[in-house]
């Protein structure tokens, strides 16, 4: 259905008169609106003007925005649809025009990993790293990357490379072009965020680090390690290796220094991927735009935005989110490929969303990949003459090593009671100048970390109370190294006392992260190395491939846990 020419010059009159009859050009690269507030998108009847050209309606919607009272921030016409900023009065003026179809409030989406030790939205319920029984790192192939039969593909010359040039185009928190794993092949960056001084992949852009993490399972290349400086203990001096490691990446930096960005934003990122097709103007054959994002309400700009996209021939990936729930947007959309976590075990994810919009699963828990230089931390602890093993470092741990005595921090009784060292006030003179050993127990691991730095303690060792690893996130910054050691190892040492030790938390180039968001570049570079690899594809087409060869989880076909399963590129190109 289109409007009658009289509707429309009544609706240009209204506009040309409010913005006194000044032509109103397109906004399409201003920056995004990050807070939220008064932050709208408008969408426009896409029949509405007939057979006028896109500049021209995109003319008409902008005047219509203004006249209204609204300051446009980004405009996409072949959509119909637009980012404003608007009063409440303008909000009514709009949702008034015949022109308008809806106004909706613009969606904020966050990025949906984090570090697997101490991480509040993404770590499983046991809050420890999961035994690798069916899948391990070698070398330089992360557990994932065997999972993913990386190692096969690497060996029959799959890596991404092609005559038919395909790009990961990574939608995320920024990326550290200086880490050698990225060996400065990155092909485009670009930030849609507005935040100042964030522009440069060679310079500070990725303050939450998730970027550059999902960077490196896609791309980090073989051989190309920082050394044993800046590794995680125990593993290879070269670093890690990536599933697509002959792709072309990309990254549009869409989530700020919060690692959160605005609907907004993140569409302009979507477009400025799609546009590198040479279909669209660019000089890649194939582009796998990959999310690892997600979270806020639905939005019918959203959907219109990713249907576009995928209709000019690009495969779009998301994560599902972290909640344990349903699946979060912008994976629940129509056009993008939902994908799950599993971990080493190929067990779903206790974090990870369900529903039938979950496509594919890929590695998610205790996936190791690149941070930005420096920015990660390695943690070690030794006493009464041997060495541990399983030691994690605390979130906000001071990166520092200290060598000395080892004391029991509570002394069995009262708000101390078993050495859990509890109790706001808590303080123990012994401590000062030395290592406290403390039990994990009832309060907060920053109420025991408090109560012995105001001891003056120098390092802090907790032992678990229970098997397995120990994790702990802290809220405020310590000048203190502070570890989680086994309970074993704990209870060992107490015997021992007194003796000496050592603590450390050094810097490190690597990190485990836990999320959907690591999953996603699983799959995401998996259907790089694919398509590179059958490059008549259609998206539609590499998509049915891609799920018709993922290797079965849980229920017997499609499910809401997995999807189809964990995707399998060597099977997807080889049958095998």
């Amino acid at each position: 259905m289109s409007y009658t020419r009289s509707l429309l010059a009544a609706t240009l009159a209204m506009t040309l008169a409010a913005c006194g009859q000044q032509t109103a050009s397109p906004a399409a690269s201003a920056p995004a609106v990050t807070d939220g507030t008064g932050a709208y998108l408008v969408g426009f009847r896409q029949d509405a003007l007939g057979t006028q050209s896109l500049s021209e309606q995109a003319t008409v919607q902008a005047q219509a925005i203004t006249a209204a009272g609204g300051i446009v921030t980004s405009q996409w016409a072949d959509i119909s649809a637009a980012a404003v900023k608007l009063s409440p009065a303008a909000v009514t003026k709009l949702r008034a025009n015949p022109l308008v179809e809806y106004v909706e409030q613009e969606a904020v989406h966050k990025a949906l990993g984090g570090k697997h030790i101490g991480s509040v939205t993404a770590k499983p319920a046991s809050g420890v790293i999961t035994t690798q029984a069916l899948y391990s790192a070698s070398g330089e192939y992360t557990w994932g990357d065997n999972a993913l039969r990386v190692p096969a593909l690497q060996a029959a010359g799959y890596t991404g490379a092609a005559t038919t040039k395909v790009a990961v185009c990574v939608l995320d928190t920024g990326i550290d072009g200086n880490h050698p794993e990225f060996q400065r092949k990155l092909k485009g960056f670009r930030n849609f965020t507005g935040e100042a001084n964030r522009g440069d992949a060679y310079a500070l852009n990725d303050v939450s680090h998730h970027g550059t993490h999902v960077a490196g399972t896609v791309f980090a290349q073989y051989g190309a390690g920082t050394g044993a400086a800046g590794v995680q203990p125990g593993m290879n001096a070269n670093g890690v290796g990536g599933v697509a490691t002959g792709a072309d990446l990309y990254m549009g930096r869409v989530l700020g220094d919060t690692g959160s960005g605005s609907s907004s934003g993140i569409i302009n990122g979507v477009n400025w991927c799609v546009a590198q097709l040479k279909s669209q103007g660019g000089t890649e054959d194939r582009v796998v735009v990959s999310m690892s994002l997600g979270g806020g309400s639905k939005s019918q700009t959203e959907q219109r935005a990713y249907t576009a996209a995928y209709n000019k021939g690009a495969l779009i990936i998301a994560a599902t989110g972290n909640d344990g729930a349903a699946v979060s947007y912008p994976a629940a959309y129509t056009s993008v490929v939902g994908v799950a976590a599993v971990d080493s075990n190929l067990a779903k994810a206790d974090f990870s969303n369900f529903g039938t919009q979950v496509d594919l699963s890929g590695p998610g828990v205790a996936v190791l990949s690149s941070v930005p230089l420096g920015q990660g931390a390695a943690a070690s602890a030794s006493g009464g003459g041997a060495t541990f093993t399983d030691v994690t470092g605390a979130d906000n741990s001071a990166k520092v090593t200290f060598s000395g005595s080892v004391v029991k921090a509570g002394d069995g009784t009262g708000t101390a009671g078993g050495n859990q060292f509890c109790g706001t006030s808590t303080r123990n003179t012994a401590l000062a100048g030395n290592i406290a050993l403390i039990s994990r127990g009832t309060c907060t691991f920053e109420e025991k970390v408090a109560n012995a730095s105001a001891s003056g303690a120098k390092a802090v060792m907790i032992y678990n109370n229970a098997a397995g690893p120990l994790g702990m996130s802290l809220t405020n910054t310590y000048a203190i190294p502070v570890v989680g050691i086994l309970q074993t190892d704990g209870q060992t040492l107490l015997g021992q006392l007194p003796t000496t030790g050592t603590v450390a938390v050094t810097s490190a180039d690597y990190e485990y992260f836990d999320g959907t968001s690591m999953a996603t570049p699983h799959v995401s570079a998996a259907a790089a190395v694919v398509w590179a690899a059958k490059p008549t594809l259609t998206n539609t087409q590499l998509l049915n491939l891609l799920t018709s060869t993922a290797k079965d989880l849980g229920t017997v076909g499609r499910d809401n846990n997995f999807g189809y399963g964990l995707v399998d590129p060597y099977k997807a190109i080889t049958g095998n």
